[in-house]
């Protein structure tokens, strides 16, 4: 955040020497200084979210209510989900309560708003990494926590199938979420295929499948995980969803971000995710988690039993990320509890071992 300072500058004026040496120099000596009114941007230092969350108790954590797996509110009022579990297992780290969360909704177009004037702390919301969000909204953001891309959706009685390409919607109306990546890269796509279309974007993801439902949509398109998880649990209706094309059209890299020049709280939200996936690499869970302490000295550090450990230079109590996965799991159990149930397999969310994309930095 920044406060614009007015400074007055004084300015004197010197003529050129052009004619009588001393008439001129009479002159110069004689004129007032201007005065210039000079606006200047003086930062103002903002508070440590980190602090503020430890005094609060609390994490404040932005998140989607539409799509199961990820982000989901039943019919009781209660979130779960992917993303759900990672805002819990950040709160385990910082306040020692992975129940210490207040879950705010946020529409696609609301969510970015919400993350830079201080309504949540920690946006986890099926959001993508990318150049202008890092950038120009002043964001940061963590780890990939799921690496995805878009696809499309359509039904198999109008002739499409998962072997489908872009140049089948020819004139389709397209509906997708409003404030996302989604158009654009919908937009381009179509383009480069030669393809017209007719794109139509709702701020509810409930109402683009509700359009699609009602035929008011040929197609949807979203992230495929999120066509995955609407197929999924749409039951008998979903059956005849196909999702196509098999190679995604876009990388949508989805991962927490926060508000930037926050590197303490930064700090905290990577390590968080990365204590998850050490976890999950040493076979250490959230049932076995109290035989393992002591398994070699990373999980020893990791997890707060030796004298060299880390969480503490880092505001944390030393058993911050044995809290994470004695409460919430490492990254593995998260997954199979929310994601593999939809079909969803591991594919680049495995562990590089695995021949995934998940590689975490060593806890030394």
């Amino acid at each position: 955040m920044k406060r614009t300072a007015i400074v007055l500058v004084a300015l004197t004026m010197i003529l050129a020497a052009c004619g009588d040496t001393e008439d001129t120099a009479t002159t110069a000596a004689d004129q007032p200084p201007e005065t210039v009114i000079v606006e200047v941007e003086v930062p103002v230092e903002t508070e440590d979210v980190l602090d503020v969350v430890i005094a609060r108790g609390e994490l404040n954590c932005g998140v989607n209510e539409t799509i199961p797996g990820f982000g989901y509110k039943d019919a009781a009022g209660t979130f779960t989900g992917f993303d759900i579990d990672l805002c819990r297992a950040v709160a385990a780290a910082v306040v020692g309560d992975s129940e210490a969360v207040r879950f705010e909704a946020l529409t696609a177009a609301a969510r970015f708003e919400a993350l830079t004037s201080g309504l949540v702390d920690l946006l986890v919301r099926n959001t993508t990494w990318t150049q202008s969000r890092d950038t120009d909204l002043g964001l940061d953001f963590g780890p990939t926590t799921y690496y995805d891309g878009q696809q499309l959706m359509a039904r198999g009685e109008q002739g499409f199938s998962s072997g489908s390409t872009l140049e089948e919607i020819e004139g389709a109306t397209v509906c997708a979420i409003a404030g996302t990546t989604t158009e654009k890269n919908m937009t381009e796509a179509a383009a480069a295929a030669g393809v017209n279309i007719t794109l139509s974007t709702f701020e509810d993801f409930n109402v683009v499948i509700e359009g699609f439902k009602s035929a008011a949509c040929d197609v949807v398109t979203s992230d495929g995980s999120t066509l995955v998880s609407r197929k999924a649990t749409e039951g008998a209706a979903g059956e005849d969803w196909v999702i196509f094309p098999s190679v995604p059209i876009s990388k949508e890299p989805l991962g927490p971000a926060w508000i930037q020049n926050q590197s303490r709280f930064g700090d905290v939200v990577n390590w968080t995710v990365f204590a998850m996936l050490i976890a999950e690499e040493k076979g250490i869970t959230s049932s076995n988690i109290d035989s393992m302490t002591e398994l070699d000295g990373e999980a020893s550090r990791l997890l707060g039993v030796t004298e060299d450990e880390l969480q503490t230079k880092m505001g944390l109590p030393a058993d911050a990320f044995y809290q994470v996965i004695k409460q919430v799991g490492n990254y593995g159990e998260v997954y199979d509890r929310h994601l593999t149930p939809l079909g969803l397999e591991r594919g680049l969310n495995a562990l590089y071992g695995d021949g995934g994309l998940l590689y975490p930095p060593p806890a030394r």
